[in-house]
């Protein structure tokens, strides 16, 4: 547990400096320090806290504590302005959007910033939560151990009537021994139909005649543990492609529209995503706690947030913002498809 909690921060420590790279300076105090009368970086001289021609620092610290407390704060701070970004996320995220868009952006984490950090969030909260499922699922799916499972049980019990027999020869009592050999013959049939239904499942129909695809099911039927690991890493590490994948299919909510170009739906898109990543780290924190009921009830939270972000980022009626609230329904749902079937066949390769 603790290891997995430590492998948990590492990874959203991460994140957190690689959300940091996109945006190096944003929400940063400036206290001053002009310690030196020239940039210790390019030469030029100083005339405030930062250095007016590469941006760094007028004063530079040199102590182990310093260079801890930067660590910590890149680590658990990311940005100052990030506390004002999340309620708004939450809250108005209609107002995030447009006001991000028409340029007031000191105030608030840039999306793709945010989008990082949430996904290195998520997949730190996931790996934290879900891992012993992942890992005990091969035990009870792969047909070569199903296999070797009951021709195992067939010895035992076999060696088992054999000491019946010895006993009832004996005019020992067999009870003890005969509950055994009921109870492994009850498991052996269990075995038997499981492997059955596998073998079924796993004959050589062609479900697809995309080929990566039917490959990526091969591999599935073949070492589920394996492809499903290798599933997750893709995911981890093409999730940004959600963003050009939905980008389109919010473009057909306004087509040939002068008013809402490429870029605001690109915006739009990209915090999104960013609270419904959240929202699922949320689900899994609830899951993980025993609060099953809480996380069905955030089954029903997209659409609302949908309809609020829709109808603030583009001035729209209410009328307006429902009906395109059904179709992004449906376009989100194509896109997590569409997304979900390149992994897959990603995978097959």
């Amino acid at each position: 547990m603790v290891s997995e909690l430590t492998e948990s921060l590492a990874e959203i420590g991460q994140g957190a400096m690689v959300a940091r790279a996109a945006e190096p300076y944003a929400g940063e105090a400036e206290d001053g320090h002009t310690h030196e009368s020239a940039c210790l970086n390019c030469g030029t001289g100083l005339i405030g806290s930062h250095c007016h021609s590469c941006g760094q620092a007028a004063h530079v610290h040199r102590t182990l504590g310093a260079f801890f407390h930067d660590l910590m704060h890149g680590v658990f701070h990311f940005e100052g302005k990030i506390w004002r970004t999340l309620p708004m996320l939450v809250r108005r995220p209609g107002t995030l959007t447009r006001e991000y868009i028409d340029g007031k952006r000191a105030s608030f984490v840039s999306p793709i910033a945010l989008f990082l950090f949430c996904v290195f969030l998520m997949f730190a909260v996931f790996h934290a939560t879900h891992d012993e499922s992942v890992k005990g699922a091969r035990a009870v799916t792969d047909p070569k151990e199903l296999a070797a499972a009951i021709a195992g049980n067939d010895k035992l019990i076999a060696d088992l009537k054999a000491r019946r027999q010895q006993l009832a020869a004996a005019g020992k009592d067999t009870d003890r021994i005969d509950k055994q050999i009921e109870n492994k013959e009850t498991a052996q049939e269990a075995l038997r139909d499981t492997h059955d239904a596998i073998a079924e499942n796993t004959s050589d129909e062609q479900l697809s005649d995309f080929k990566p695809l039917q490959k990526a099911v091969a591999k599935f039927r073949d070492d589920p543990d394996f492809a499903a690991y290798k599933m997750q890493n893709y995911a981890y590490k093409y999730s940004w492609t959600l963003i050009p994948i939905s980008v389109p299919f919010l473009w057909l909510l306004f087509p040939f529209s002068r008013r809402f170009h490429l870029y605001d739906h690109t915006v739009f898109v990209t915090y999104s995503l960013c609270f419904m990543t959240l929202l699922a780290v949320v689900a899994m924190l609830l899951g993980a706690v025993g609060a099953a009921s809480l996380e069905a009830l955030l089954f029903f939270v997209p659409p609302f947030h949908m309809y609020a972000q829709l109808k603030g980022t583009y001035g729209l009626a209410r009328r307006g913002a429902l009906w395109r609230t059904g179709l992004l329904l449906f376009f989100a749902s194509t896109a997590l498809l569409l997304f979900f079937v390149a992994l897959t066949a990603q995978t097959g390769s």
